[in-house]
């Protein structure tokens, strides 16, 4: 999550971190709260890497299976992904937060240690719907994957111009993310698109989607090999 005022008509989840400016959004009823649970496990991980504490380093180790769970769950229908989660992932999950509260009861609370097992009993808890929704993720690293160019281009050109400039290079990038999610090649995709849009049909828009893209390729490439194998 990028923007601390959402659309006014959106309702749903938010996949965000900590930063207490979305709070707003979720005071509205219209909105809730997922935890990244990337952003719990970097927390203990960095204090694991600068003092090798062995429950931090239990804690990245329990949430890794965590992640075990989500590389079988990727790319399966929502279905099939919460049945999996409830399976593998749920008593991991419970499992975790039973644990760092056992933990923290066993060290002082002003450490640094107490610190980062405080926050993640925070999030898990918000943390949790990804278990019962197969469209939600562990954590919103495809988000901050898909935004740090922006950031970095942000970095280095410094302005947009114009506010309705940073809107148009909002939907650009936009555009090439999504072509880039379904592993098309986003300039292509965009001359392709821009060859037909003039005289395409507005109620047909998904038909100029990277996807139909991409099935039109397919088609002309299974067509190929079939006349190359006759």
């Amino acid at each position: 999550m990028c923007s601390t005022t959402p659309p006014a008509t959106y309702e749903g989840f938010a996949h965000a971190d900590a930063y207490a400016g979305y709070n707003d959004a979720y005071r509205t009823g219209r909105i809730k709260e997922m935890a990244c649970i990337a952003h719990v496990r970097r927390e203990i991980f960095d204090l694991y890497e600068s003092t090798k504490l062995p429950v931090a380093g239990e804690a990245v180790l329990r949430i890794k299976k965590l992640y075990d769970v989500e590389t079988q769950a990727r790319f399966l229908p929502a279905s099939e992904r919460v049945a999996l989660r409830q399976e593998y992932a749920k008593p991991i999950f419970d499992d975790l937060e039973v644990w760092l509260k056992e933990q923290l009861g066993k060290i002082s609370s002003k450490t640094p240690l107490a610190k980062a097992i405080k926050y993640a009993l925070a999030r898990l808890p918000k943390a949790r719907p990804y278990l019962d929704h197969g469209f939600l993720e562990l954590d919103n690293n495809t988000a901050e994957n898909a935004v740090h160019p922006v950031a970095v281009g942000r970095k280095n050109y410094l302005f947009m111009g114009s506010e309705a400039g940073g809107k148009s290079a909002a939907i650009a990038y936009t555009l090439i993310e999504t072509a880039k999610m379904n592993k098309v090649n986003p300039e292509a995709w965009l001359a392709w698109v821009l060859e037909r849009i003039q005289d395409h049909p507005a109620n047909r828009i998904n038909d100029l989607m990277p996807w139909a893209y991409q099935d039109m390729i397919n088609a002309k490439t299974a067509e190929a090999e079939a006349k190359d194998a006759a």
